[in-house]
């Protein structure tokens, strides 16, 4: 029984504000230490479940957050950028029988810590099929592609409600309660360590390949605060423009359509001026 944990690190515990995200801040080193902690929780919970070999995957920003050497010795851990599935690079592998979600956040438009969805700022909504899609939506769909069930979701409350309407097995633990997109209600690493290892282990009875998802055509749209990273999103093929600030593409499965994600974003981040945006 194989686990993937794909690890993002708004939803970290002790995780509040920009600072504690931004690789080469004095925060985000300390923040560091908390997202580990988190990690090793729910490699532990799934060891002591039963499952036989968990390996991580660096889902945030550089992809270079945890901190190995504090990693429990048990897991192996893919890190660094680039990857062809991103976030949840491996369950394409076909001996992944669970993926969780540890340290998510809610999507960009919404309310939740740290909201947003790939792009700290610019996209202000993205929608899949039509429904607003956070970034565990789109991973969600990936992974059924390939028959891998979304076993565990960790992030704030907020978090665990939207896994609720992508994931309604999976079990969730929130290390915060939402106050503002800068301000949570924390619990100290301990206690979220222990709950989110408890939550692990049962949710090992979840994992187990199913059959992949019955491929069929997926739409996303994506809004921006400016028109001009719009347009810069349509230098992709097949992404046209809704409205001025709105782009559309359609994919003929869920692998294709987290790639044209990765390359809209891309786009719209290279895009922006300091300034002006």
């Amino acid at each position: 029984m194989k686990i993937l944990i794909s690890a993002d690190m708004e939803g970290a515990t002790g995780v509040t504000w920009p600072a504690d995200v931004a690789p080469g801040t004095e925060q985000w080193q300390r923040c560091r230490a908390m997202f580990t902690s988190d990690v090793n929780g729910a490699i532990a919970g799934f060891l002591a479940g039963g499952a036989t070999e968990v390996v991580v995957n660096e889902a945030h920003a550089t992809m270079r957050n945890l901190l190995l050497e504090r990693l429990d010795d048990r897991a192996t851990m893919l890190t660094g950028r680039h990857k062809d599935l991103s976030m949840v690079e491996g369950v394409q592998r076909g001996d992944i029988d669970g993926v969780a979600f540890v340290g998510y956040h809610c999507g960009a438009g919404a309310e939740g810590v740290l909201a947003h969805t790939y792009l700290p700022n610019s996209i202000t909504g993205v929608w899949l099929d039509g429904e607003p899609a956070s970034e565990g939506r789109l991973n969600a769909h990936v992974a059924a592609q390939y028959g891998v069930p979304v076993v565990l979701v960790t992030g704030d409350d907020l978090t665990c409600v939207d896994a609720a309407s992508y994931a309604p097995d999976a079990r969730t633990v929130a290390v915060k309660e939402h106050v503002s997109r800068y301000a949570a209600i924390c619990r100290p690493p301990e206690r979220t360590r222990a709950a989110i290892a408890a939550a692990a282990k049962s949710a090992v009875a979840l994992a187990g390949r199913t059959a992949p998802a019955r491929q069929a055509p997926l739409t996303v749209e994506v809004e921006v605060d400016a028109a001009h990273l719009a347009g810069a999103a349509t230098l992709v093929p097949g992404v046209s423009l809704v409205s001025e600030r709105r782009v559309r593409y359609t994919s003929p499965d869920a692998y294709e359509m987290i790639r044209c994600f990765k390359a809209v974003t891309t786009l719209i981040s290279n895009a922006v001026e300091n300034s002006y945006g």
